[in-house]
């Protein structure tokens, strides 16, 4: 999205549903932001800035949202982002009134 929640045209296909793979959506872990149907991910995502398991893989009825990385190092950072002034459109809606911007992520194994 841009700033005022006006969508942008996704840059590649969405992705396949895979939050049935284990992990869980637990403090300090990145997850697949998506609509309603499950294979709509495309580039978006959110930290669990608290233990949501509600939003964990439950049935195909309830299919959650897929876990794909985690926080190692940072927590403070995820803190300070979490008490960032927003504007709320609606439950799932919500828009830092600054720009929160992520510089630096590096792949582990």
């Amino acid at each position: 999205y841009a700033p005022g929640m006006v969508a942008k045209t996704p840059l590649y296909a969405p992705l396949k549903l895979e939050s049935n793979n284990g992990l869980s959506n637990l403090r300090g872990t990145l997850a697949m932001a998506r609509r309603s149907d499950p294979d709509s991910a495309t580039s978006q995502f959110f930290f669990n800035v608290r233990d949501n398991t509600s939003l964990d893989y439950q049935s195909a009825a309830n299919p959650g949202y897929t876990v794909f990385g985690r926080i190692i190092s940072g927590l403070p950072t995820l803190d300070a982002i979490n008490v960032v002034p927003t504007y709320t459109y609606s439950s799932t809606d919500i828009e830092p009134q600054t720009e929160v911007l992520v510089y630096w992520a590096q792949r582990l194994k």
